[in-house]
């Protein structure tokens, strides 16, 4: 559908009440960011338009919460700040945000037109620094394009499905022009191409063990559903890629785990005997599908059918059989409509391979289930004497107890990552993380956002108490602005998956990895919220539950989880290699 203006002619404002019309003619109800001179004059009219202005401690944290706001709301997260320092603040979370394919809009105000190249105050050029971390890049080059080119921004947000900046210079705010407010440009993303769907549904009816690997444009693309549908046709079991576990639901018989980082073995091991994949709205990124628990998993010899919306991620990672470019949940009815009318090889097998299903899921609950505590030497060691809570025992009380309807945020982080093994949602837009991004601090402001897209679900975080350091100033954005979450603290004292590199490459010389920390709970009691110390596993289920109950009374609540030192399996054992050093050479520095 093309763009059209939404009044019949040109009306006479300035260039801000153009941006600001545009804005509200996108849907923006919200937007992220710490007020600056440089783009005051829009910001006294955002009331005005119905845009509520959502102050924040830090610029990272303002677009984080954009982010997360996007993720769970399927509209544009929008994020600005002061030129200079305050853009600059916005680079880590916009990084992630790109992995993310979070269709964020970033507005940049930027120093004056004529003053550009000067030195002068909060002067940096703004363009470079995002050029590689954005899908579009518009530039206000005079006022009298104000409409045109912030309309474009957030057209191509969404057609390109990832954030794009608005650059502006701060003189460009001021003015009068005659200025046309376009209607949204929307896109219908289509199934594919009819030959390739062909190929593809030939290559799945006659395979004998079909796998699908459901992926975050599934959920991007509202295409669940459709998911389960071609699942149940072929009887195929379903895991998800990595850090996309609300791709499919968990109660699902099917449902096998994700993939991945501290992902199902059952996952795995099904995966391994699948001779067609279809990879359904994944870009099949190499750290979600490197070898786990001991398990080189991904099948060598199966036909790969992969679905992505971004034809240049097509065959990027594995070798494919067949490529669609294609919307997720488009072609899953494409293909599912092509599988109705034809036999299946697969159908002769429905009742073994559902056997083979229950087996390697029932056998995996048992291991996690049987898998108190971490079993290395040194985790061993350090959790023998400790009163604290083994992090698994914890990890699992914190499932049992976690809402239906919950949505969780996600830090890195060992004890985070470890997470991966027990989240499980029973529908969509439930889960966030940094991605292959991985960037610390950011779950605490992303589940933030969440929550003012979603007021109505409980919103909960979780994250190391490294990476809290980074982002628990936001506190103040939940108090002042009564955004009420849960931030659940793993109190370990350490950077943990770091640590785990020392301990098993370095021989347990620890060079910044240990933490002396106060008392989180405390701290979130000066600034406000609720805070609790949690040192029991019996206590963690009803201090979760608490706080989510808490939430609909607006109350921010720290649960500090006092767990023991013990770490999980390293992000990727290929990454460091054993040095060989003679440190006695370096005595004579000390």
């Amino acid at each position: 559908m093309a763009g059209s203006p939404i009044g019949s002619s040109s009306r006479r404002m300035t260039p801000s009440e153009a941006l600001v019309e545009t804005l509200a003619a996108q849907g923006v109800k919200d937007i992220f960011g710490i007020v600056g001179s440089a783009y005051m004059d829009a910001l006294d009219i955002f009331p005005a338009a119905g845009i509520r202005f959502i102050p924040t401690v830090h610029e990272q944290g303002a677009a984080h919460m954009a982010d997360g706001y996007a993720r769970v709301s399927g509209r544009h997260g929008v994020c600005i700040a002061q030129n200079g320092p305050g853009v600059t603040n916005f680079v880590t979370a916009v990084a992630a945000a790109y992995w993310a394919h979070t269709p964020l809009v970033v507005i940049t105000p930027e120093t004056g037109s004529l003053s550009m190249g000067l030195g002068g105050f909060q002067e940096t050029e703004q363009l470079p620094i995002f050029s590689k971390i954005t899908k579009y890049q518009g530039h206000v080059s005079s006022p009298q394009r104000m409409a045109e080119i912030a309309a474009r921004c957030f057209d191509r947000a969404l057609l390109e499905m990832g954030p794009t900046q608005l650059n502006i210079p701060r003189d460009h705010f001021y003015g009068e022009a005659d200025f046309e407010i376009a209607a949204p440009i929307r896109i219908e993303r289509g199934a594919g191409g009819e030959k390739s769907l062909d190929a593809a549904a030939e290559l799945l009816a006659a395979a004998k063990f079909p796998l699908i690997v459901s992926g975050g444009g599934v959920v991007l693309a509202d295409g669940v559903l459709a998911c389960v549908r071609l699942a149940e046709r072929l009887d195929a079991p379903v895991v998800t890629s990595y850090l996309h576990n609300d791709a499919f639901p968990a109660a699902h018989p099917l449902y096998c785990g994700p993939l991945g980082y501290q992902g199902s073995k059952a996952a795995m091991k099904l995966i391994a005997r699948a001779d067609v994949v279809l990879a359904l709205g994944t870009r099949l990124g190499p750290f979600g599908t490197l070898p786990q628990h001991g398990l080189d998993y991904w099948p060598k010899q199966a036909k790969i059918i992969q679905v992505d919306a971004d034809a240049k991620m097509l065959g990027l990672v594995k070798k494919i059989s067949v490529g669609l470019c294609a919307d997720a949940k488009a072609a899953a009815e494409a293909l599912l409509r092509r599988l109705e009318a034809r036999e299946l090889a697969c159908a002769a097998e429905r009742k073994s391979r559902r056997a083979e299903i229950d087996q390697e899921k029932a056998e995996w609950e048992a291991e996690l289930e049987a898998w108190p505590h971490e079993r290395d030497p040194w985790s061993l060691e350090v959790a023998k004497d400790s009163p604290a809570m083994h992090p698994r025992q914890m990890l699992c009380e914190l499932e049992k107890a976690m809402p239906a309807d919950a949505m969780v945020s996600t830090d890195i982080g060992n004890i985070c990552s470890v997470a991966n093994s027990y989240l499980r949602f029973a529908q969509p837009r439930s889960f966030f993380a940094a991605m292959s991004f991985g960037n610390c601090g950011y779950a605490f402001p992303a589940i933030i956002g969440a929550k003012l897209a979603a007021p109505q679900r409980p919103a909960v975080a979780y994250v190391g108490d490294g990476a809290w350091g980074m982002s628990f100033g936001e506190i103040l954005t939940c108090v002042r602005e009564n955004i009420p979450v849960t931030a659940v603290v793993f109190h370990n004292r350490q950077w943990g998956a770091e640590k785990k590199n020392q301990v098993d490459f370095y021989g347990n010389r620890f060079v910044g990895s240990n933490l002396q920390n106060p008392s989180f709970a405390a701290i979130a009691r000066a600034m406000g919220a609720e805070g609790v110390v949690v040192e029991k596993l019996a206590d963690v289920g009803q201090a979760l539950t608490a706080a989510c109950t808490a939430q609909k009374e607006g109350k921010t609540t720290v649960l500090e989880m006092m767990v023991t030192r013990e770490l999980g399996d390293p992000f990727r054992r290929d990454a460091l290699s054993k040095p060989v050093r003679l440190l006695e050479k370096y005595k004579q520095y000390v």
